[in-house]
């Protein structure tokens, strides 16, 4: 991974503590946003690349799981360290259960804190990969015609052109014509191709 391509986001009420996380976050060359509150980072405008959440637990005002709530109410999918003074098991299995990616307990070492931001990075990285694919595959998709897409959905269930000609009241020649247009609109490389593009589309709702 390579500096810059990524971001580490920091939020903790302590000054000195936030403070010793961003020399240590940059000193692995890592790029790090602190804030002070949860509603602080709320207001930052997210950048699209690979990132994590370094999060203490007890705050005033947003605490970490309730900002962890407002994050996944939001939709935002993004990996939480979370860190806390009081090792609070019940609340650390609550944080794990609804995704976070690791639960520190103050004072954590060092070596820790940057593995589980190694891995929380890498993870984002693929699921960021992962959500762009998918968006450009809906765009794709939105630019087939009515028709086309009634013929994708057709053709992606096994049907040979002159099946889906009966099935649509059209010309078997056609629905060649309509079948070559969408195979090259959707970049699909073959049929099986198409059919995995269909599933996931179908999976995406």
């Amino acid at each position: 991974m390579t500096p810059g391509d990524h971001l580490v986001y920091v939020v903790d009420d302590d000054r000195s503590s936030r403070q010793s996380l961003e020399f240590l976050i940059r000193s692995a060359s890592f790029k790090v946003q602190a804030f002070a509150s949860a509603q602080e980072f709320l207001g930052f405008p997210h950048p699209v690349l690979p990132a994590c959440l370094v999060l203490d637990v007890r705050m005033p005002g947003l605490t970490g799981l309730q900002l962890q709530e407002e994050l996944a109410r939001m939709r935002v999918d993004i990996p939480i360290i979370f860190m806390t003074g009081h090792g609070d098991i019940p609340m650390s299995v609550k944080a794990m259960k609804a995704g976070a990616v690791e639960f520190l307990t103050k004072p954590f070492r060092e070596d820790e804190m940057l593995r589980a931001i190694t891995q929380a990075l890498e993870r984002d990285r693929v699921a960021l990969g992962e959500r762009l694919e998918l968006a450009a595959l809906r765009q794709r998709h939105a630019g087939l015609t009515p028709r086309e897409r009634e013929v994708m959905a057709s053709v992606v269930t096994g049907l040979l052109n002159k099946q889906v000609a009966a099935e649509l009241g059209a010309a078997e020649k056609t629905i060649k014509a309509h079948r070559g247009r969408v195979m090259q609109k959707m970049q699909a490389t073959s049929l099986a191709d198409l059919v995995r593009m269909a599933e996931r589309l179908h999976a995406d709702g």
